[in-house]
């Protein structure tokens, strides 16, 4: 049997699944859906006529966006999740030959989405602090067919300012995505700079901090006429109407989940402060609804956790993060219970140096 070229050469998407009783690993939300949006998309449900297809283009949900964010329908393209679009995306602008650069680390699809299609993969590499070069982006960016940018960044959760992001999307040739799928614990958007820039690709989801993970439903914001091009690739009806019914739901319901994103953005502070404070640990700066922290025997943290029925992602073994642990923001007592299981392994780890 006769696979494609460079088949081989990919590897499919895993990680450890366990069924957590604290479940810290994928940057969730974890307090679910507010009780009255999963209300109404429960009776919204019960109306949904199951045996129709769902909207050819989703052009219900994507009026719903172009009047929150301020643009044209024609300017924006759903998909199931960000990582459809950022695919598509992929697939617009790549091709044998075509180069597409992006920091590393950083989300670790991208490289997967080049090279299904069909492309190069041209990383650079973040500072020792997890900043970006723009001197070095920019330079192989001008080599390049695209450039893609997460900001916030995954999993290192700091940013890239917003004259940077503005310098990027003036000064280069090639179009640039930026990857805004924790937008909301920011609250910093480059939504503006797509009146002047018509190479730029803004792409977000409803997974983080939304909870529609389950959902798997996502949008991106361009011109005109990169989105008719992203259009042209993605197959009919390939949203399903669950999926829209409760992204539109979402919209018309986004006050209710205010306090929950704020409440997320303050005990993120909370957590990172109290962590600072161990010995043997180090907490980068995040603007997300997570943490990434840095200690000798990570695997010896991860484990530790883990007695505790606390998952976190371990990240230890990927590009530039040796000794790094990933942890999403939970509720207050999740938390709690975090820094507690920390403080323990922090002073065992003193303990052993004494």
């Amino acid at each position: 049997m006769k696979f494609r070229s460079g088949l081989e050469a990919l590897q499919p998407y895993s990680i450890e699944e366990a069924n957590w009783p604290i479940k810290l690993d994928a940057n969730e939300r974890t307090d679910g859906l507010p009780p009255t949006v999963a209300k109404v998309i429960s009776e919204r449900l019960a109306a949904l006529p199951f045996n129709r297809y769902p909207e050819i283009t989703a052009y219900s949900l994507r009026k719903k966006l172009a009047a929150a964010v301020g643009c044209t329908v024609e300017q924006i393209q759903v998909g199931n999740g960000s990582s459809e679009l950022l695919a598509a995306i992929c697939h617009v602008f790549g091709g044998s030959g075509h180069k597409i650069v992006y920091p590393e680390p950083s989300f670790s699809m991208y490289p997967v989405y080049i090279r299904l299609a069909d492309s190069q993969p041209v990383p650079v590499k973040l500072e020792s602090d997890y900043s970006l070069s723009i001197d070095a982006f920019r330079n192989q960016a001008q080599y390049a067919d695209l450039a893609i940018v997460c900001n916030p960044n995954n999993p290192t959760g700091n940013v890239l300012p917003p004259d940077s992001i503005a310098e990027l999307a003036r000064e280069l040739t090639c179009p640039l995505v930026v990857d805004e799928a924790y937008l909301e614990f920011y609250k910093t958007s480059a939504v503006d700079l797509l009146k002047t820039n018509k190479n730029l690709i803004i792409v977000r989801t409803f997974s983080k901090a939304y909870g529609l993970a389950a959902a798997r439903i996502g949008y991106l914001l361009t011109s005109t006429d990169i989105s008719a091009a992203v259009g042209k690739v993605l197959l009919p009806y390939h949203v399903n109407a669950l999926s829209l019914l409760a992204a539109e739901t979402v919209l018309d319901y986004q006050a209710e989940f205010v306090p929950g994103i704020e409440q997320i953005i303050c005990e993120r502070s909370r957590l990172a402060n109290r962590l600072a404070g161990l010995p043997g640990i180090t907490v980068f700066p995040s603007e997300t609804n997570f943490l990434l922290i840095k200690t000798e025997r990570s695997a010896d943290l991860a484990a530790l956790l883990a007695t505790a029925d606390i998952g976190i992602r371990d990240f230890s073994r990927s590009p530039g993060l040796v000794n790094c642990l990933r942890i999403s923001i939970g509720s207050p007592s999740e938390n709690n219970l975090v820094f507690s299981v920390i403080e323990r392994f922090s002073r065992l780890q003193g303990n052993r140096q004494e």
